[in-house]
């Protein structure tokens, strides 16, 4: 293993060699350049080119103007195209598991064999963008009970850094960070996120408006849920659970509750009873 990243280290340093960031979304396309000049115009009939991975796995090898798919490794088979006009190699239906290093190499092949002519290494990193953050209450939102919100994202990736809420109000915005709970897909790497807040309904206002937000790495990206609004949450004041009263009817004083369906008892008649 350090031979092969002693190796791997000098090929960089190498006469010729270049590199490149390349940037690609989760099952989408990403470019691998190889930025050769040819300023001898040399036709691909004479020319050797080919790209590998960090395992020194091929990706595409393209021998004398003609793909040879022989040496190419099964993980990247019907999924790479060339694009001879620009040099480039598409990688199509890209997975977390792309990201890393590549390298392209190209040779001339003459009357005295190979001629390392260029090689280039590109460096590959993948997103997949996180839906959309979602707000759930846990329970009816009171002034006695409080604030109790859950926050979830999906299918994202890299982890984020941070989850917060941000509580809005007519005089203020105040942030509230949560504890993120965190699972990864073992097939795809993507993560699902989510946190929960628990806090005391402001006193000073009847209306709160809630945003959830997902910060991620130092791309500065954030992802916002829709806003959420108390106003859509039935709210009972204690003062309203003061002021319900059970209406009993006023009865005459010789006139006794009616209970299990019982008449009324005659007044000439003491032991009558009517069930």
């Amino acid at each position: 293993m350090g031979l092969r990243i002693t190796l791997f280290v000098a090929a960089l340093l190498l006469s010729g060699a270049a590199s490149h960031k390349s940037q690609a979304y989760f099952n989408e396309t990403a470019d691998l350049p190889c930025r050769f000049t040819n300023s001898r115009n040399i036709s691909l009939g004479e020319l050797v080119i080919f790209w590998q991975d960090h395992q020194n796995l091929v990706l595409y090898e393209s021998y004398l103007g003609n793909e040879k798919p022989d040496n190419v490794d099964a993980k990247y088979m019907g999924r790479t195209s060339f694009d001879q006009d620009n040099w480039t190699l598409r990688l199509h239906n890209v997975q977390i598991k792309d990201k890393g290093f590549y390298q392209c190499f190209i040779h001339h092949k003459g009357p005295r064999g190979l001629v390392h002519l260029f090689q280039m290494t590109s460096e590959l990193s993948v997103f997949a963008n996180f839906s959309e953050p979602e707000i759930s209450p846990l329970s009816n939102i009171t002034r006695q009970s409080g604030i109790n919100l859950t926050c979830s994202s999906s299918q994202g990736y890299p982890q984020p850094i941070r989850i917060s809420f941000w509580l809005k109000t007519k005089n203020s915005t105040v942030e509230h960070d949560g504890v993120m709970e965190i699972l990864q897909d073992n097939d795809t790497e993507l993560y699902n996120v989510s946190t929960s807040l628990s806090v005391p309904f402001p006193d000073d206002t009847s209306n709160v408006t809630i945003v959830c937000v997902i910060y991620m790495d130092s791309r500065e990206t954030l992802f916002f849920s829709p806003p959420f609004n108390t106003e859509a949450i039935n709210m009972e004041s204690d003062e309203t659970k003061e002021r319900e009263k059970i209406h009993v009817p006023e009865q005459d004083d010789e006139e006794a509750p009616c209970v299990l369906h019982c008449s009324k008892i005659p007044s000439g008649d003491r032991n009558a009873t009517h069930f």
